[in-house]
C-alpha cells in the first residue's frame, strides 16, 4: 500500500515539491520526491524535471540490466546525474532560472529490496518493527557542524542555516547521489519526505503517527506540520 500528500504549507505562495509514485501493477515500484528552490517558479520547474528526467531515465533502462544491486544502483546513479544535467541546462539557458535547484530522493523497490539515490536535505526513513531509522544523511551545512563537533544535534534544529544545503540536484554540472541498498522486509514502512515535514514533526512524532494509522498519516503528519507553522511546502511518501 502506497499513500501520497503535498501540501503547499501556511507560508509559501508556491508548492515547489514534487512527487511521483508508480502504478500498483509497474515493475519496478518507484517512488520519487523532489523540494525544489530558487526564485518565482524555478524551485518548481526544477523539482518537476528532476522527477520526469529521472523517471523517464529508470523507466526506459531497467528492462536492460542485469537485476543484481550493484547494476541496479548503478542506474539509479545514472538517472540522478542525467536528472541533474536537465535542469542544470535548463537552468543555464533561461536567466531568471539560474540557480534553481532541487533535492532529490529516489526509491526503487524491487524484490523485497529498496535501492535509494539520495541528493540534497528531503529524506527516507524506514520502520521496522518498534524503530524508526533514517536511511538518509541530509547533504546540509548544519550537518556537517554536527559532523564536526561543532554543535550538538539540538543546536542543528534552530541554527540559522539549517535550510543551507551542501549538495543540490541541477546547481552543478555533476553531482554525485548517495546510493544504498535496504532490505524491505514483511511489516517494514518506509517513509519519504521533503523538509518541510521534519523541520515541523519530530522523528518521534513521525514513528508514532504511522504506526497509529497507516492509512491516515500522510494527512495527519501535514495537519501537524502546519499547525507547527507549515514554514514550508511538505509532501510525505508512505510504503508499507
Amino acid at each position: 500500500m502506497v499513500f501520497a500528500k503535498s501540501d503547499i504549507g501556511k507560508v509559501r505562495e508556491l508548492n515547489q515539491d514534487s512527487y511521483y509514485i508508480s502504478q500498483e501493477t509497474e515493475e519496478p515500484k518507484l517512488y520519487l520526491l523532489a523540494d525544489g528552490m530558487g526564485g518565482y517558479k524555478g524551485g518548481e520547474i526544477a523539482s518537476k524535471m528532476a522527477i520526469d528526467s529521472a523517471k523517464k531515465y529508470i523507466q526506459n533502462n531497467f528492462e536492460g540490466i542485469v537485476k543484481e544491486k550493484e547494476e541496479i544502483l548503478k542506474l539509479i546513479k545514472n538517472a540522478v546525474e542525467y536528472a541533474n544535467m536537465v535542469v542544470y541546462e535548463k537552468s543555464k539557458e533561461e536567466k531568471e532560472l539560474d540557480g534553481m535547484g532541487t533535492t532529490l530522493e529516489v526509491c526503487l523497490i524491487y524484490n523485497n529490496k529498496a535501492y535509494i539515490g539520495h541528493v540534497g536535505d528531503s529524506r527516507i526513513y524506514r520502520i521496522r518493527k518498534e524503530i524508526i531509522r533514517k536511511l538518509t544523511k541530509d547533504h546540509s551545512y548544519v550537518q556537517q557542524l554536527v559532523e564536526d563537533k561543532k554543535i550538538t544535534r539540538e543546536e542543528a534544529k534552530t541554527h540559522p542555516k539549517k535550510n543551507m544545503l551542501t549538495k543540490a540536484l541541477g546547481c552543478t554540472p555533476y553531482v554525485e547521489p548517495d546510493l544504498r541498498a535496504r532490505n524491505f522486509e514483511k511489516g517494514d514502512i518506509f517513509i519519504i519526505c521533503s523538509d518541510g515535514l521534519t523541520n515541523m514533526v519530530e522523528e518521534k512524532r513521525i514513528y508514532e503517527l504511522v504506526k497509529q494509522d497507516v492509512t491516515v498519516a500522510a494527512s495527519k503528519l501535514i495537519e501537524e506540520a502546519n499547525a507547527a507553522g507549515g514554514y514550508d511546502n511538505i509532501t510525505v511518501i508512505i510504503i508499507s
